[in-house]
């Protein structure tokens, strides 16, 4: 592979190069050679761009595709594809399979189904035997088969001794353990925001506290325990202040936040529509203002899509009956500017990367070229023809966003839109 980008607007606060604009020259999955006005050499194929940008590959920490198990749903060959053309150089794929990724062979299985394609698959082993929360999988097994964390997809961990045991015992190699942040007993039956709209819908409700506690509860057994734990998709204002206090405490706690949770509010659900039964669930105004903040302040590590394909048997049907998911990894870049600055928008967008796998690829010379190319001019609609997925459970269709994906150069790959 032989590419020439030229003009590129370079955003990384790790290169020397970032807020330049620089031509890029690269050859066989390494930057050669970055400066400007560069002329094209034989056999290299050019990039130009309207407003091109170009940033560290983006890397999405919740991902679900359904295979094994979920075929209909989607393929990890199709998944893998969406997240390549959605500007993702790498994700962290979800263990909620049939079956449930907690052995080393399924660990094996997935990365093998996932070779030979632009965006790479980093696995979530669950932590738990089936997800069930009795009994810790073979969490050293998997890890060493290529998992980059554990944890149960929306699976609260129900007995704390088990993550006590779980974070002392991944100490030994380095591991990343995640906890899901809801307190079952408390959110009982509920299947929205507890509050105004889901009284006036006559829906049952999931009060805030079901996180909070659990998050307290979490930071607790953190602080005596020790290790590493990640709180994915927090939608509280209340679990946002105990995870900033625990930060400042110097706890080795990070936390994402779902994009949904971040721009959509539980007002959505007046309609009945089940793209918008989410878990944790839209919440209302004053917690997604909390949520912003977090993201600006950087308490909040890192956005991810929580992307999560569903066919229209489980999404489809009335609003109880529903599962839990909505797709979004199409419109996350473009719903995130919305709200953030370009240059805060790739920090949140890159950060998960050394989170998970401890690996940065910053622009720069003699550097393992692992680009992502976009815009940040012009807003529109997402529109169905924006659905990249197999399933159509897109909860930001019909809705504005900003920007453009033009797509990513990775692993000797080029994937343009």
């Amino acid at each position: 592979m032989k590419v020439l980008i030229k003009n590129a607007t370079i955003i990384d606060s790790e290169s020397s190069y970032h807020g330049t604009t620089q031509d890029i020259r690269i050859k066989d999955g390494l930057i050669i050679e970055i400066g400007q006005k560069l002329a094209s050499l034989k056999g290299e194929t050019t990039i130009e761009k309207e407003d091109l940008h170009i940033s560290q590959g983006w890397f999405d920490t919740s991902v679900s595709m359904g295979q094994p198990g979920y075929e209909e749903r989607e393929t990890i060959d199709n998944g893998l594809n969406v997240a390549a053309r959605s500007g993702f150089t790498g994700v962290a794929l979800n263990p909620n399979t049939y079956p449930i990724i907690d052995t080393s062979s399924d660990i094996t299985f997935v990365k093998k189904m996932a070779e030979g394609h632009a965006t790479s698959l980093y696995p979530i082993g669950a932590l738990t035997r089936n997800s069930a929360s009795v009994d810790l999988a073979e969490l050293y097994d998997m890890q060493q088969s290529g998992a980059v964390a554990f944890g149960d997809y929306q699976t609260p961990i129900k007995n704390p001794n088990l993550l006590k045991i779980a974070l002392q015992y991944t100490q030994g190699f380095n591991g990343l353990v995640l906890s899901f942040p809801q307190e079952q007993q408390i959110a009982g039956k509920g299947m929205v925001n507890e509050g105004v709209m889901s009284t006036r819908v006559g829906l049952k409700g999931i009060p805030t506290i079901a996180e909070s506690l659990q998050i307290a509860r979490d930071l607790h057994i953190l602080e005596y325990a020790g290790g590493k734990l990640h709180i994915p998709t927090v939608s509280t204002k209340e679990g946002v202040a105990l995870i900033r206090a625990a930060k400042s405490k110097k706890l080795n706690v990070t936390c994402s936040v779902a994009i949904h949770n971040l721009c959509l509010t539980d007002d959505l659900i007046e309609d009945f529509d089940t793209r918008y039964k989410v878990l944790p669930p839209l919440r209302n105004k004053e917690h997604v203002e909390a949520l912003v903040a977090a993201v600006k302040d950087g308490t909040i590590d890192t956005v991810t899509s929580d992307h999560n394909p569903l066919d229209v048997e489980r999404k489809n049907v009335e609003f109880d009956n529903a599962m839990y998911g909505a797709i979004a990894q199409e419109a996350t870049f473009k719903a995130l500017l919305t709200i953030v600055s370009e240059k805060r928008a790739i920090t949140l967008l890159t950060a998960g990367r050394n989170l998970f796998i401890g690996q940065n690829n910053p622009v720069k010379e003699q550097v393992k070229a692992d680009l992502t190319l976009f815009s940040t001019k012009g807003s529109q609609t997402f529109t169905k023809q924006d659905i990249l997925s197999s399933s159509q459970n897109a909860i930001f269709l019909n809705k504005k966003v900003k920007g453009e994906v033009y797509g990513i150069i990775a692993n000797n790959q080029v994937v343009l839109n």
